[in-house]
């Protein structure tokens, strides 16, 4: 049988009248009273929003949006996000408190996942993905018809009905929509946000609202304060990131040649940085992708955002839809995801052969999110936690075939928005300045701690007050001390900005309690976390953010194990930028602060796989020209046997701050300690440098 060939005008034409279709029935719906009044006022609201999308879909099409105001711009935004806002999500259907309340129970909690799910058609709006539109209001109008079915039939509606209905919207868009992010992720030529930023007159504001992102003051003052800038100001900021990008490629001893495309992630407002950026990028070889942050159950929703993003109008309302997969996740739906996933790559294996990796723009300072759980919002069973695992294994293996790990970098760079308070400006400028200090310095200073450090066989590390770390890590053991190093000596190239020693211990030996009284882990907060290590694997752990011991392990379990029953401690590391720290506690901003430059404020150990992930085998030399060895730990040299338990796909670092640190020492094969902080204070001899920022003399 031959295959039957769709053209693309044909394929048009077909999305085309689906969509008239859909939309068409869609309008009748507010004018029906067939089901139980609560579920008609839910598809009725449901209606109204997929006719809004209908409105804004023909604003774009028609080039009505670049011809409308500021405010006009503003208003129409507002209206696409206004429902899930915190003073509106009380009595929003994706709120599952209320979904449940309102409709039941179960049901409740797929008409809340159903209606996040509609939210994907704002993206759709603006990108003019039709495909996208249609298969939403599609969904709609299959799970209404399934209550309008029963209702004709006098019956009860089954929830498995509509489960099953949830099940393969998901089973049988998977590839289509797989196949749609791998070319935003690896295709330049997918550029809707890339012509924003290139294109637009970035001092004319509401180029903002051509994303559909949810916008507020933070990304305009943003962007006010990049136009305000001097040019050379902008080419140091993004000289800084694009160079940091190369290096990176450079001490990782890969050849950036060999790459066509780097994957750019940012937050509104930055655009007149990132425009330079992509024209540096392209001066080097490299074109740019840009992808929005997940909005669907295909891309996943995560309080943390990757991609291009805006305002998050609700942390709560991702955070409430992060595990809304438990609705459908089985072992079929697993292996078809990894089957679509790998028909992806063999569509873009060329692309994919030449994909650098992702340079990252992070933004910090908004106000920190202290999440509600709730017993209605969906959750993965333990089984469905072992295939999320299973996935997350597989899936990163594969992306590893097609993206060598030993063959790409990256590069992440962080800067403040306005929401970080009143000195914006002035944080702003101190940050600019942190990341572009000194790296020369900090590599000669570095060296230092290094060599005090290959020195030994352990490392203790004690803290101080209310801090109760009491931790022994285990080093490897140097084969030729002349020629060989354990830690790498970080400057400001994949991390920006410097600095910090890093390295994989050695599992068995690595034991004790890592205890921090607060930090913020992936915009989440933590109060009072701990972890106990037995063999360099978490063997305990728990918090005080919640009432009950049960409440702050699966906390725990859900947002640093990331399901896994246990952890490596991946890295050990020795940050050195007390700049950085100084600010954060002048400006008043420590929980503020994002990972990458909090773990320069401390020594920090991250759970999870070792800096070296799927390039173990890569040979790594510091500038004294010594290689590093200790890129393994017991559990990634089982890569060669067993690849699925090498890998956790998740790194999650935990800085214990110079405060909260009494002592951190090595000790010497003779059993001699050699400190290299006490109380907080640098004291090997030819660190004093680091103290000035502390205001101690030299």
């Amino acid at each position: 049988m031959e295959d039957i060939y769709i053209s693309e005008a044909d394929k048009d034409d077909l999305e085309k009248e689906r969509y008239g279709l859909a939309i068409e029935r869609i309008r009748a719906i507010p004018d029906e009273s067939i089901c139980e009044e609560q579920f008609r006022t839910y598809f009725h609201a449901m209606a109204r929003f997929a006719l809004l999308t209908d409105r804004a879909w023909n604003i774009v099409e028609s080039g009505r949006l670049k011809e409308m105001t500021l405010e006009q711009l503003q208003s129409f935004n507002r209206e696409l996000y206004e429902d899930i806002l915190p003073e509106n999500y009380g009595s929003s259907y994706g709120n599952p408190d209320y979904a449940v309340c309102c409709l039941g129970e179960s049901i409740g909690r797929m008409l809340s996942f159903l209606y996040a799910e509609l939210r994907g058609m704002i993206p759709a709006v603006f990108e003019q993905n039709r495909f996208d539109m249609v298969i939403r209001m599609e969904l709609l109008l299959e799970v209404y018809q399934s209550f309008v079915s029963a209702v004709s039939e006098q019956a009860a509606i089954e929830p498995e009905a509509v489960r099953q209905i949830l099940y393969w919207y998901v089973s049988d868009y998977y590839e289509p929509e797989s196949l749609e992010r791998t070319a935003q992720l690896l295709c330049p030529d997918k550029d809707f946000a890339y012509r924003i930023v290139m294109d637009s007159d970035l001092n004319d504001l509401r180029y903002l609202y051509y994303y559909g992102e949810y916008v507020t003051e933070n990304e305009l003052r943003t962007a006010r304060h990049l136009n305000g800038m001097p040019e050379e100001r902008i080419k140091l900021m993004a000289d800084t990131y694009t160079e940091g990008y190369r290096i990176g490629f450079e001490t990782g001893n890969k050849d950036i040649s060999l790459k066509k495309t780097v994957n750019i992630r940012y937050g509104l407002g930055f655009e007149r940085m990132i425009r330079q950026a992509a024209v540096n990028f392209d001066r080097i070889g490299l074109r740019s992708s840009i992808y929005r942050a997940g909005a669907s159950i295909f891309q996943g929703r995560s309080v943390n955002k990757n991609g291009f993003f805006g305002a998050n109008p609700n942390k709560q309302f991702d955070y409430d839809h992060k595990e809304d997969q438990s609705l459908v996740l089985d072992g079929l739906l697993v292996e078809r995801k990894l089957e679509c996933l790998r028909n992806a790559y063999e569509r873009y294996r060329k692309e994919a052969s030449v994909f650098g990796g992702p340079a990252v723009l992070e933004i910090f300072g908004e106000k920190p999110f202290v999440p509600q759980t709730k017993e209605t919002a969906c959750k993965l069973t333990q089984k469905q936690q072992k295939l999320s695992v299973e996935y997350a294994s597989r899936a990163g293996a594969m992306q590893n075939e097609y993206i060598p790990g030993e063959e790409r970098s990256f590069t992440i760079i962080a800067f403040p928005v306005p929401d970080i308070g009143g000195d914006y400006e002035e944080i702003f400028d101190e940050i600019v300045k942190i990341n572009t200090l000194d790296y020369k310095l900090y590599q000669g200073i570095q060296q230092k701690i290094i060599d005090a450090l290959d020195g030994g066989v352990t490392v203790k590390v004690k803290g101080c007050g209310a801090n109760r770390t009491d931790l022994s890590i285990r080093l490897h053991e140097l084969g030729d001390p002349g020629k060989e190093t354990n830690f790498e000596n970080c400057v400001a190239d994949v991390n920006i900005p410097v600095g910090e020693v890093f390295t994989s211990p050695v599992l068995a030996g690595t034991e004790g309690i890592l205890h921090v009284t607060r930090v913020f882990l992936n915009e989440l907060e933590y109060r009072d976390i701990w972890l106990k290590f037995e063999e360099g694997m978490i063997a305990d752990y728990g918090c005080a953010n919640f009432r009950t011991e049960e409440e702050n392990r699966k906390y725990i379990k859900d947002n640093v194990l990331f399901h896994h029953e246990t952890l490596p401690l991946g890295e050990f590391a020795i940050g050195t930028n007390t700049t950085a720290y100084v600010a954060a506690r002048k400006y008043g901003i420590e929980d503020k602060m994002p990972i990458l430059i909090a773990e320069k404020t401390g020594p920090h150990f991250a759970v999870g796989d070792t800096c070296y992930s799927h390039a173990e085998n890569v040979r790594v030399y510091n500038p004294d020209g010594k290689e590093i060895i200790a890129k393994d730990n017991e559990v990634s040299a089982l890569r060669d046997r067993d690849v699925s338990k090498a890998y956790f796909q998740c790194h999650t670092d935990i800085t214990i701050p110079y405060d909260e640190l009494g002592e951190l020492s090595v000790v010497t094969k003779e059993g001699r300690t050699v400190p290299i902080i006490l109380n907080g204070q640098f004291v090997l001899p030819g660190c004093e440098e680091l103290n000035r920022a502390f205001g101690c003399g030299v």
